[in-house]
Formats: structure tokens, C-alpha cells, sequence
């Protein structure tokens, strides 16, 4: 992430949107004529495929950039992102980030970003192949609680715009599994559902499960 004097700096080039829940921030397809800043809210990054599929990529929160990849290289964007709750973002234009960034000298700081971004895909996928659905179901919330700056503290962490099969396609399985694995932590005492909100009720045992194998 930026430092918060760059951050700050930034969100001054250009203004303000809110992004009601479940509206597209950003189209695959379109011209990177523009890029965000989300300040606030839970997006999702997803892929639809020619077969009208849509492939789950990545989660967002406040913090970080959307859309930074098609303005650098001049192509159309390769996905969607998605609001999963009120969110809010700057709109930067295209013209006006690249030279902030220049002026700024923050071209190698956004390529380790990318790079950080590689990595956690890297990890992904080989969490994907290797751990149990309850094991990768808490890390998988716990990323969460990271993402929407709620890890500070011993309050519980709530966890709110997601669907039960938009957490399927995050950790790779079916709905159904999903149904088994968050009952299983309910069962521990660990969390609490309801309706598109999951609520982390012991965040320290959760995390004792996300690192069993």
C-alpha cells in the first residue's frame, strides 16, 4: 500500500464516487480511460468468460487501486469489479495518475505491488491444491478481516456483502461445501452467520484453525 501522505495526495487528483451494493465499479472491456482509489467498502474482482462464466479473482478494500493495470498498458480492462457493499472511491484519470506517479518516482513501489499481487494468486492456487475446505474457509475470512482493517482489537470482526456461493468460488468449491465448512465453525463457537454477513466471534481460534493442515 501507498504511505498515507501518498495515499492522501493521491485521492486529491480527482473526486469522490459512491458505488451502491452490487453495482460494477469498473466494466471488463472497457477503456482504461480511468482508474479508482477505493477509500471505503469490500469489492470483488471477477472474470466473465466467453461462455458467460464468471471466475472469481480477487477480493479489495480500502487502500487499494482498481483498474491501475489497463491504464499503464493501454489495453481494455480483463475484468470486473464488482461492489459487494456500499463502497466509495476516487476517480483518477488516466493521464493525470501516470504523471503523478512519475512525478512521484512510484513507478517501482506499483511494480512490487503487482509482484505482491502475483504472489498472492502463487499462493492461492496452491492453497486451492493442498488444504482442507475448513482450513482454506479461515483463511479466507481472516484475509477479510485484514482486507476491511477490522484485525485491531478483540471485537468481534463482521463480515458483511458476501454470498454463500461467492465464498465457493473464493476457496474453490461448491455451495454445498461451503453450507458444511461454515457450519462446522459455527459448531467451535468461531463465527456467526446470517444473511450475506458472517461474524468472526473468536478471531485468535480461527486463527489456530487457518494454520492446521
Amino acid at each position: 500500500m501507498l504511505s498515507d501522505e501518498v495515499w492522501r495526495d493521491l485521492r486529491s487528483q480527482g473526486v469522490t464516487r459512491m458505488y451502491s451494493e452490487r453495482s460494477v465499479m469498473l466494466r471488463q472491456g472497457s477503456p482504461g480511460t480511468h482508474l479508482l482509489a477505493l477509500t471505503s467498502g469490500l469489492a470483488k474482482v471477477v472474470c466473465r468468460e466467453q461462455n458467460g462464466a464468471r471466475t472469481w479473482l480477487a477480493f479489495r478494500g480500502p487502500g487499494d487501486l482498481l483498474g491501475e493495470v489497463s491504464v499503464f498498458n493501454g489495453t481494455s480492462r480483463t475484468a470486473d469489479v464488482v461492489a459487494l457493499t456500499p463502497c466509495a472511491a476516487v476517480v483518477l484519470d488516466a493521464q493525470r495518475f501516470v504523471q503523478f506517479v512519475e512525478e512521484r518516482g512510484l513507478v517501482m513501489h506499483l511494480m512490487r505491488q503487482a509482484l505482491a499481487r502475483m504472489r498472492e494468486s502463487d499462493i492461492h492456487r496452491a492453497e486451492l491444491q493442498t488444504l482442507p475446505l475448513v482450513v482454506r474457509l479461515a483463511r479466507m475470512l481472516l484475509r477479510l478481516a485484514v482486507l476491511t482493517d477490522q484485525m485491531s482489537g478483540s471485537s468481534p470482526v463482521r463480515l458483511t456483502g458476501l454470498n454463500q456461493e461467492e465464498v465457493a468460488q473464493a476457496i474453490g468449491v461448491t455451495r454445498n461445501a461451503v453450507i458444511s465448512g461454515l457450519g462446522q465453525l459455527r459448531t467451535a463457537g468461531l463465527v456467526e452467520t446470517a444473511r450475506r454477513v458472517i461474524v468472526i466471534s473468536d478471531v485468535e481460534a480461527l486463527q489456530r484453525w487457518a494454520a492446521a493442515r
